[in-house]
């Protein structure tokens, strides 16, 4: 049997601490050396409390870690993130690192969404990045204006309450109860006289019954007599039509020059113009004409009465006394 020297079991053992050491710092770290990793880089505004080894995922599946979170450089307040991705995985150059919440504890890790470029991201290069809000946050914003709507509901409500308790005070209550009184007696006059117009419908039923049979009969001889009204609506439109074709507007004209010279002539005769003029217009003119009627009537009497006078066949001639004119009596 080979017996091990003490010296070289205590430096095999010493390799063995060594390296157990070296794995256990990796391992906390969030650094796996037994596998192949490549490193990539995403800047964020805020890294959302995200712990340094936080799980490194494409849908759902860990493909590496979170391997450092330092600012960007001195003079920003940017974060980049760090993060180890197992070598055997390709990822399109426009695929953007996403923080996410995978559960209601706010616990932090990153997503890798890919894209759709043919172009693969090589080690160390800094990809696009999202930072998608947490199931608290979403709640959060969700809830925001439920809560700020509950806010001034609650307010107006408020309101309200301290607006009706100073109107119905004593006096609007008592207010209340005489109008809920007025309108109890309202309504009683209003079915009293609901009662009252029953009443009347009822007691005149027989005669609108014979008004309503008048009106049946009106009806009734309208349609028996339609050929007739038909007839006579005809006949109106034929007069109409035969005023319309006749030239009423020459003859209205003709009219109207008719009236325009009896009215010159009617003046004329007023202002004593002409034979007939003179002759209504002057006195005695008439007061003439009238003398000599009354002489031509006594003439005419005379004759009538002694025709000898004016016509003698007589051998010897009439008397003086009988030759002599009587006058009429007036």
């Amino acid at each position: 049997m080979i017996k091990i020297s003490r010296e070289v079991r205590l430096g095999f053992f010493g390799i063995v601490t060594i390296a157990a050491f070296v794995v256990g710092v990796n391992f906390i770290k969030g650094r796996d050396i037994f596998h192949r990793h490549r490193t990539f880089y995403a800047v964020f505004d805020s890294s959302k409390g995200m712990q340094n080894t936080a799980p490194l995922s494409i849908n759902g599946l860990m493909v590496g870690k979170v391997t450092g979170i330092n600012f960007l450089n001195d003079h920003s307040n940017k974060i980049l993130v760090q993060m180890s991705v197992y070598d055997h995985i390709n990822i399109p150059s426009n695929s953007i690192a996403r923080i996410i919440s995978p559960d209601l504890l706010a616990t932090r890790s990153v997503e890798i969404v890919f894209g759709d470029s043919k172009t693969l991201a090589q080690s160390g290069d800094t990809l696009k990045s999202e930072i998608q809000l947490s199931m608290g946050e979403e709640v959060g914003k969700q809830v925001a204006p439920i809560k700020a709507k509950a806010e001034s509901l609650i307010s107006s409500l408020d309101t309200m309450v301290n607006v009706l308790h100073s109107v119905f005070n004593v006096e609007t209550r008592n207010n209340l109860i005489a109008s809920f009184s007025s309108i109890h007696g309202t309504l009683a006059n209003l079915e009293h006289a609901s009662y009252n117009i029953d009443n009347l419908v009822a007691g005149q039923q027989k005669r609108m019954e014979l008004i309503m049979a008048n009106i049946e009969s009106i009806t009734s001889n309208i349609r028996q007599n339609d050929e007739n009204i038909s007839r006579i609506l005809s006949n109106f439109a034929n007069i109409s039509d035969t005023l319309a074709k006749a030239n009423l507007a020459g003859t209205l004209r003709n009219v109207d020059v008719v009236l325009s010279e009896v009215a010159k002539v009617t003046t004329k005769i007023n202002k004593g113009e002409g034979t007939l003029g003179m002759l209504v217009n002057d006195k005695k003119l008439y007061d003439n004409l009238n003398k000599t009627t009354f002489q031509l009537n006594a003439l005419v009497e005379d004759m009538k009465l002694h025709p000898f006078r004016y016509l003698n066949f007589s051998v010897f001639p009439p008397s003086k006394k009988r030759m002599e004119l009587n006058q009429p009596a007036k």
